[in-house]
């Protein structure tokens, strides 16, 4: 008797796994260590760079609106692999940079590669694969973001200090082209060759979703609705809004939150924390993935809302390594799902053909309005001297944010078809 065959769709998501390692990895949470590496090596104001980290994250939401398109136009293999050159390019003009305006340049390339191998990419990468299972095939594919934070954090800190900050991109950089390169080649890629790569689905293979035996033979559905009536639903306004929100506040502060504790805690243990963060991420998000199936996604987006506030008062208010690490802990438990949970409220409140470009308009506007972040917490803390009040403004605004996502439950049970 043969074994079944292991659905292909798993081994996909494992890609989309290990691609969110290297580009949260370095895109995400590396603008954190580099903003302190760089404030200490040049003496360059926090305020400066943290423009700087605002273009690369700013660069990154225009190309995420168009990224539909150019997997369209280009395969998702092929546009993985050059988001990884991107973002190694980037890394190196990071680290060799001279003057503070270089930073700018080297956020072009790092943006554009962020852009393409980062929420909604991973989006995209698994989506085609799973239905019923998606909620967990997603929570994998995202905490390879989380893993990213816990091993590139200290990883960044140590290797700048040991080899350097233009050797440690020239290794990272080049590790990543090298992995991305293979995971495209073998399995987002791996279609007939006559066949563009962004048709490689499950129907290929004579499957349905979830590795389910396919009745079909049908073609595929045109999107049903244009841009501008999905962004004009109340749902897509309330989801886009309560998620740019409470991103703004997270990137804030983790793009800051090695210079906070650094002061008190020492940078060894402030990279220890944040990967701590990481791995509260990694829990947070499994265990969401696990149980969310059929209950309400917009409460529990609040409760994760809910929950990080108190982790950010505690970095307000904590000190000492025991009020910082639970306030460390608290955070990082929504952390990972804060990017997980919107391609999943949209899977249930938007058709199945809506759904990509739903997301890939939600996570651009959210990338384009976190991408202030940066900049603002750090010119709080040049003017005031401290990270309370910036803090403070983040706690706020992610309570705004768990009002908005909750106003929207009012609009799930009108047909998904109404503007």
């Amino acid at each position: 008797m043969v074994a079944a065959r292991r659905f292909f769709g798993w081994s996909v998501a494992w890609s989309a796994f290990a691609i969110a390692v290297f580009a949260w990895g370095t895109g995400f949470y590396g603008p954190s260590v580099f903003l302190q590496s760089l404030h200490e090596m040049r003496g360059w104001p926090i305020s400066q760079i943290s423009m700087a980290i605002t273009a690369h994250f700013l660069l990154s939401a225009i190309v995420i609106a168009c990224l539909p398109e150019i997997h369209h136009g280009v395969g998702i293999a092929k546009t993985t692999f050059l988001g990884a050159v991107l973002t190694a390019a980037g890394l190196i003009l990071w680290s060799s940079s001279r003057e503070s305006w270089q930073l700018f340049v080297a956020a072009i390339p790092s943006g554009a590669g962020w852009a393409m191998t980062s929420g909604a990419a991973l989006n995209a990468i698994v989506a085609r694969w799973f239905d019923r299972d998606r909620p967990i095939a997603i929570a994998l594919a995202f905490n390879g973001a989380s893993v990213g934070g816990v091993l590139f954090v200290p990883m960044w800190v140590s290797l700048i200090r040991s080899i350097g900050f233009p050797s440690a991109a020239l290794l990272v950089g080049g590790c990543m082209v090298a992995m991305v390169g293979y995971l495209s080649v073998r399995f987002l890629a791996k279609a007939p060759e006559d066949m563009a790569p962004e048709d490689m689905a499950p129907e290929d293979m004579g499957l349905a979703p979830d590795g389910d035996a396919s009745h079909q033979a049908e073609a595929r559905p045109t999107p049903r609705r244009t841009r501008i009536e999905i962004v004009r639903s109340w749902r897509f306004i309330t989801i886009s809004a309560a998620f740019s929100l409470g991103l703004f506040a997270q990137i804030g502060l983790l793009a800051h939150l090695v210079a906070r504790l650094s002061p008190e805690l020492g940078i060894e243990h402030a990279g220890f924390l944040v990967s701590l963060a990481t791995v509260c991420a990694v829990i947070g998000r499994t265990a969401a993935g696990k149980w969310i199936g059929g209950h309400d996604r917009r409460l529990a987006a609040a409760a994760n809302f809910a929950v990080q506030i108190v982790g950010v008062l505690l970095l307000i208010f904590g000190s000492g390594p025991v009020g910082l690490t639970l306030g460390c802990v608290l955070f990082g438990l929504g952390i990972g799902n804060l990017t997980s949970l919107p391609p999943l409220i949209v899977q249930k409140e938007f058709e199945r053909e809506d759904v990509a470009t739903a997301v890939a308009l939600i996570i651009a506007i959210n990338q384009g309005v976190f991408a202030f972040a940066p900049a603002i917490i750090g010119a709080m803390r040049d003017t005031t001297a401290n990270y309370q009040l910036p803090f403070a403004l983040i706690a706020l605004i992610q309570l705004l944010a768990a009002v908005i996502i909750l106003l929207g439950r009012r609009s799930t049970r009108a047909p998904a078809t109404s503007p």
